[in-house]
């Protein structure tokens, strides 16, 4: 019997990258408006992407299909 392919979530794939060595990458939140308010390092730190580690990391990866 063949075992049937995972398809990717969509939302999730728009949202997390996977890279080559496996690391599962995000963008930050609250960056997008009303950026007055907020200072300038905290401006630079929300645009740098982060990463997802441990249980939440593993559960994106199998919603990418990606293992």
């Amino acid at each position: 019997m063949k075992k049937t392919k995972l398809k990717t979530r969509k939302s999730a794939s728009k949202r997390f990258k996977v890279t080559k060595t496996g690391k599962v990458m995000h963008g930050h939140q609250f960056g997008s408006h009303l950026k007055l308010g907020k200072s300038k390092r905290r401006l630079r730190k929300i645009k740098e992407p982060a990463e997802l580690k441990g249980k939440f990391g593993k559960k994106i990866k199998k919603l990418l299909a990606k293992g």
